[in-house]
């Protein structure tokens, strides 16, 4: 069994890759790692601040090690927040009233947004595999739904439905993340023989 280091304390993310992968690959988070401690994002990219954290994880370790970045890229705002999504306002209701207050008075057509995940796969000698997964939909102009986490109350899909409508296995099924991990998902069989 080969070892992957996940660069998350997201116990939901380490379920779901868990579950792509199967039981042949033994993953670990940083949670197991606490003396890694907070790895920065300076990048100005998803790649960019997902490789930092794979390399910094896998250097440390010496083992394989997996991280991902993603954000809401929204075109009437040039692709802001972006790498900065988690860091626009200090909670998930403040960054939500404040990008829809940025969005105050855009058209309906010119609301349009993706979120964007990327992954980086790293090995202990620096061999970098990357994968990009996106979500299409657009800014609604209210908060809905119950579930899911951040901005998903007010992203809506080409059907009118908000993420936050959706289940968690719907969500799943059409989340950035999911996609980007499903394209992961060969590389890590490929490499770590899962």
């Amino acid at each position: 069994m080969k070892d992957l280091v996940f660069a998350t304390s997201n116990k939901g993310k380490l379920v779901e890759l868990q579950g792509l992968v199967g039981e042949g690959v033994k993953i670990a988070s940083l949670a197991d790692y606490p003396q890694l401690g907070e790895i920065p994002e300076t990048a100005d990219t998803f790649e960019g601040n997902s490789e930092l954290k794979a390399r910094a994880v896998a250097m440390a370790t010496g083992r394989w090690a997996l991280a991902d970045d993603s954000g809401l890229v929204v075109d009437a705002l040039s692709g802001r927040p972006g790498v900065y999504s988690a860091r626009y306002a200090p909670t998930d209701a403040e960054r939500i009233a404040k990008l829809l207050a940025e969005l105050g008075g855009v058209d309906d057509v010119k609301r349009t947004a993706r979120f964007v995940c990327s992954l980086c796969l790293c090995s202990p000698t620096g061999e970098v595999v990357f994968t990009r997964g996106t979500c299409e939909g657009r800014i609604g102009h209210a908060p809905r739904g119950a579930h899911g986490f951040g901005y998903d109350p007010i992203f809506e899909l080409p059907d009118g439905h908000t993420l936050a409508e959706l289940t968690h296995d719907q969500k799943s099924g059409l989340s950035h993340r999911g996609h980007a991990f499903r394209l992961m998902v060969p590389e890590l069989k490929a490499r770590l023989g899962a």
